[in-house]
Formats: C-alpha cells, structure tokens, sequence
C-alpha cells in the first residue's frame, strides 16, 4: 500500500464544490471515479481544501491510497486521460503514508477577481464578479489591513460552519488593481466556510463608500455574521497556491 498525492486545477464551474455529494457534480467525485477505473480498486481521495460550488482552484491537494504498482509520478498521465477536460492533475507522487494534507501546518492563498468596468465581458463571466459600481482600492487596502494577524473571524464566516474554532491567521491581505480587474490576494493558515468570499463582499462595501475602513474593527469585534458585508459569488474566488511548512 502506498499514498499518493494529486495537484489538482479545475475550473468550478459545472461542480456543486469539491466535496463528494449525493445527487450532485463534485470535484472529488469525478477523482474518485476515474481512479477507481484507472487503477481497479475503490479509490476515495482526502481532499486539502473544501472549495465552495463555483470555486475554481490552479493547486488544491488530494492524497489517496492504492496497492497499484504503477508509479506515483505515472498516474497524473494516465489520469488525465480520462478525466474532464475542466479538471487537470498537475503533478503525482508518493508521500509518506501518514501525509494528511489537512492536519499539516500550511499557508493558501486564494485570489478573488472583481471586473469593475462599465459592461461586463462574456469572456470572464466565469472567472470575475462583475460590479459597474466604482470601487476605491485605496480604502479598500485600507480596510483589508485591518483583517491581517491573528484574529477570531467569526464575523466573516457563514452560519453554516462547523469550524471547533474560527480563529485564523492572515498572513497577507492585498487589493491591486490590473487594469478593468481588481484582485483581492489573501494568504493564511486556513480558511473558515466562505470566509474569503464573506471578506471580498464586505471590502467592495468599504470600496463603494458604504463605510470606512474603520468599521472593519468593529465588524471583528462583534463575531457575529451580520455585521459583515454580502457573501460575494463564488465565481470570482481561484485557490492559487498551497504551501505546506
């Protein structure tokens, strides 16, 4: 018996999420199935990131086991032969049999991507939220450098979790401007359920002028959901990179 470890990029679109679901399209499925086929044994892969319905990712982490002899490195080959042309393995290997990806210490970032212009693009309706609504970066940096450190942010993530505890580390936090995009760059230990897309909607509140940067500290304060801004969709959110320490 041997683990494997899978990076994955896929465009979310067409999935409810990465996590398996009855009834429903997911990310992990799609892996499990055409493992199972590929190497002839009931494949179930441990995902690193639980990414949302809509989500797309350039980098999440699978490891799964198999008594396969086919080489470690071998199976993204053979594996992308048979999957999905929206789901890609970009690299395969054995890892330790212990290696679970998500109890290792490790930082993600994920980019969340705003075409703020006065039309929207057919070409990026997949990949960007669309705002017409002017957005000022330089209050919503301002508001975003309130969120970096060590913070409980419960305030920024959905009623639905069942997180034991919702204090987190942002490492870096960052809103940069590429041309008619506005990207929102956020790095850190983890990420509560919609935490990043709760985060996005509550800066393009402090970019539209609704409130100031101040108000970011008394949302953190109130840990409580409601004080935030609107969930913004899912379309707009990549997972770009996964480090482990």
């Amino acid at each position: 018996m041997k683990r494997v470890m899978l990076t994955v990029a896929y465009d979310g679109t067409a999935y409810s999420g990465f996590q398996v679901q009855e009834n429903a399209r997911t990310i992990e499925g799609e892996l499990n199935k055409h493992l199972s086929e590929l190497l002839l044994e009931d494949i179930k892969v441990i995902g690193a990131s639980r990414t949302d319905a809509g989500v797309h990712a350039l980098c999440n982490v699978a490891v799964f086991d198999t008594n396969a002899r086919m080489p470690g490195e071998k199976i993204s080959y053979a594996l992308n032969q048979r999957l999905p042309e929206d789901i890609r393995v970009r690299k395969s290997k054995e890892v330790e049999a212990d290696f679970h990806p998500r109890r290792c210490k490790s930082r993600k970032t994920y980019e969340y991507r705003i075409l703020n212009a006065e039309f929207p693009l057919p070409t990026k309706r997949l990949y960007t939220h669309f705002t017409y609504v002017p957005l000022d970066i330089g209050k919503m940096q301002a508001a975003a450098d309130y969120l970096i450190g060590e913070h409980d942010y419960k305030s920024f993530c959905s009623i639905a979790s069942q997180a034991e505890t919702t204090v987190r580390t942002i490492y870096d936090l960052q809103v940069e401007r590429e041309k008619e995009e506005i990207v929102i760059r956020v790095t850190g230990n983890g990420f509560l359920y919609n935490m990043v897309r709760i985060i996005a909607g509550t800066l393009m509140e402090a970019g539209k002028g609704r409130w100031e940067p101040e108000y970011m500290a008394i949302i953190l304060r109130a840990k409580d959901r409601a004080s935030a801004g609107p969930t913004a969709p899912a379309c707009g959110l990549t997972l770009t990179s996964y480090e482990f320490l």
